[in-house]
């Protein structure tokens, strides 16, 4: 019973990757939820890009939690203000690509935003992304930018 639950998560994992293929968001793509607008770009990644899935990551530093919880998470080291989605690729100009994801009446905290300052002097790249369309021309632009590097041969 179990292997066959694991087929059928299997299976809907695949159409929901042949409908994002198509063009077609998965169920509960919406803008004006941060959670469903994360995982919508989360499943577009990797789709698009399964060889940055390994070094792009979510970070779970919102939601409510206990204060014992709390205590123990910024004991280990949680951040107030971390982005949302991290990737740890070197391009030609930045380190790593730092996402922020917002809905679209969503703002910055003041933690978010010193963050990005901090990063940004660090040498990382940092962006704010509201849609899809957002989160895809930014990864899209970062990843152009290592390709460059790649091609790019000094002159000897």
């Amino acid at each position: 019973m179990k292997r066959n639950q694991e087929n059928t998560t299997a299976a809907a994992l695949r159409r929901s990757l042949i409908r994002e293929a198509a063009g077609v968001l998965p169920n509960g793509c919406h803008r004006h939820d941060e959670h469903d607008l994360q995982t919508c770009c989360m499943t577009w990644l990797r789709y698009a890009h399964r060889q940055l899935d390994r070094v792009t990551f979510a970070v779970p530093n919102g939601g409510r939690r206990d204060a014992a919880t709390a205590g123990k998470l910024r004991a280990e080291g949680v951040k107030a203000g971390v982005s949302d989605i991290i990737m740890l690729l070197r391009t030609e100009h930045y380190g790593a690509l730092c996402i922020e994801m917002k809905t679209d009446i969503g703002r910055q905290s003041p933690a978010q935003r010193q963050w990005q300052r901090d990063v940004e002097a660090a040498g990382m790249k940092y962006v704010v992304c509201r849609s899809l369309d957002d989160f895809k021309a930014a990864v899209e632009e970062y990843v152009a930018d290592k390709t460059q590097e790649k091609n790019h041969k000094p002159n000897t």
